[in-house]
């Protein structure tokens, strides 16, 4: 397959990611992500419906005013209403005011969505194709048709599927793109159709492919149908999108341009992907999925000390691709199936050395083994095993020690209305003094962690921009109740980096205190050059 062939990938995120449950963004989100994807270099990015609500319209007017870099941004609407004329249709005019050069219309390919989703007749459906593409062809926009339940309609009607896409083209549409609406369609039958699509229209005319996750199989799909010819992709980061979302540009992207040598982004670009699927995520405000390919935490991750012993000699055993090429890294895991490489792949992270001979190594490797039987989890908190290890090497700093702490907790409000507040006492040892202080939080752990990092922030001025981001609780042994021993697990940022820490004792405060405290120890010790350009952005 040559280099130069050329995909055309569009990005659907604002629009069709943003109709998946749970998320909702608001217009300074919007512009967030566009301007994510065009320093990617995404060339189609879908904005939204003008017109549809007062946010989609605000957006295309911000863009007006302050354009992307590079990529086209693209308005996206439906074929005019039954029986209506197209220049008079309010909904084709808020399309024309978007200001956009690229529409994307969509219609109804599927006769039963015709006769039961918009009630009209079938000629009827095919006059709103034309009028709609010739009227916005004529006011000078370049028009994109997405073919709504085309595979579905073709299953079901072909003749008639197929008559919706020649009069899209021949009103002067310029990519015609197939939609797997549903998600039900399978790779063969997505190559099969599009075989038999190019046999009837044009060989000239550009074909896209759009499919929705529905059988788990929407980038399995869209590579089926750039395999026969496809030269547009339409997807969204992280596969978001309605139900079980849409084709997964961070799946997609990658698999295209490393395995099958098509050129979708440049390749510095293409090193940007997983730091702008993270991103995203922030923006969206949920949880990466840290487990997915290419771009996920644990993509690259290495666990069992046979896995990590050969990739540490060459990491093509156990890696498809170089993590970098997608802007990953190469992580190793350390656990109780940890074995000594790990131990001194996860040491030279540290910048410490250290060989199988060394008597520490066995040691470290052993205390491991020893905490996890006791409820400890690493593989979740990378920063206290890297805690764990400077101490048993007697690398780890002492910038602080808990001298003491208590957390009272009170019920206020009136009897049908009762809210707890809680307060927490700190006494710690900074560089020979001995500091007091009090903290109030909307909960102990709040409490707590509030109060430590009030006495030591004179101290240290950059633990004013930690913060706790996330905080877990498991219990170990539900069987003994209340006394039943408990894992904690924190996870701390600094606006620019995460970590996360853990403690386990048979008391929850003990647990989260443990936690707590090593967080931000841990945030102590991250490089100054970081932290410096953290307090000054």
């Amino acid at each position: 397959m040559n280099s130069t062939d050329r995909i055309w990938i569009y990005d659907t995120t604002l629009r069709d990611g943003a109709q998946r449950e749970g998320i909702s963004l608001s217009l300074e989100d919007k512009l967030k992500i566009a301007r994510t994807l065009d320093a990617m270099g995404i060339p189609f990015i879908e904005g939204g419906w003008p017109g549809a609500n007062p946010k989609d319209v605000q957006f295309f007017w911000k863009l007006a005013e302050e354009p992307l870099q590079q990529a086209e941004i693209v308005a996206f609407c439906s074929t005019r209403r039954p029986h209506r004329v197209a220049a008079e249709d309010k909904m084709l005019q808020a399309i024309l005011a978007a200001g956009t050069k690229w529409v994307t219309i969509f219609g109804k390919s599927w006769d039963l969505h015709v006769s039961e989703g918009i009630e009209t007749t079938l000629p009827e459906n095919l006059a709103m194709i034309r009028d709609t593409i010739e009227y916005l062809v004529s006011q000078g926009r370049k028009v994109i048709y997405d073919a709504e339940h085309w595979f579905d309609g073709y299953k079901n009607n072909p003749e008639y599927a197929l008559s919706t896409l020649k009069t899209a083209i021949a009103a002067g549409a310029e990519w015609v793109v197939l939609c797997d609406t549903n998600g039900g369609s399978l790779p063969e039958e997505i190559t099969q159709i599009l075989r038999e699509v190019k046999q009837e229209i044009d060989s000239e005319i550009k074909i896209g492919i759009h499919t929705h996750n529905d059988c788990d199989l929407a980038v399995a799909n869209a590579i089926a149908a750039v395999r026969e010819g496809a030269t547009m992709v339409q997807g969204t980061i992280e596969g978001y999108g309605e139900r079980c979302g849409n084709a997964n540009l961070c799946s997609l992207i990658p698999n295209l341009q490393l395995k099958m040598d098509y050129n979708c982004l440049p390749a510095e670009k293409l090193t940007q992907l997983t730091t702008a699927s993270r991103k995203i995520s922030e923006i969206v405000n949920l949880a990466p999925n840290e487990h997915a390919p290419f771009v996920g935490r644990s993509a690259f991750a290495h666990k069992g000390g046979i896995h990590v012993s050969a990739v540490e000699k060459n990491p093509l055993t156990y890696e498809h691709i170089k993590p970098e090429a997608v802007g990953n890294q190469r992580r190793v895991v350390i656990s109780e199936q940890s074995g000594i490489s790990n131990i001194l792949s996860k040491a030279r992270c540290f910048g410490v050395e250290l060989t199988k001979q060394d008597p520490q190594t066995r040691k470290i490797l052993e205390q491991i083994k020893h905490l996890e039987s006791q409820g400890y989890q690493f593989e979740a908190a990378e920063a206290s095993i890297e805690l764990l290890m400077l101490s048993m090497l007697d690398k780890r700093q002492e910038m602080f020690q808990i001298k003491g702490f208590q957390v009272h907790c009170d019920l206020r409000g009136e009897s049908d209305r009762h809210y707890t507040t809680a307060t927490a006492t700190i006494k710690v040892s900074v560089k020979g003094e001995d500091i007091l202080e009090v903290a109030e939080g909307n909960g102990p752990v709040s409490a707590l962690d509030s109060a430590l990092r009030k006495a030591l922030v004179k101290f240290y001025p950059r633990i004013a921009a930690f913060g706790l981001t996330d905080y877990k609780v498991r219990i170990l042994d539900s069987a003994a109740g209340t006394e039943a021993k408990t894992r904690v697990l924190v996870e701390s940022s600094n606006g620019a980096e995460r970590w996360t820490t853990l403690g386990v004792s048979h008391n929850i405060l003990e647990a989260s205190y443990q936690a707590v405290v090593e967080g931000i120890e841990y945030g102590l010790t991250l490089k100054s050059s970081t932290q410096q350009a953290i307090t000054h952005s």
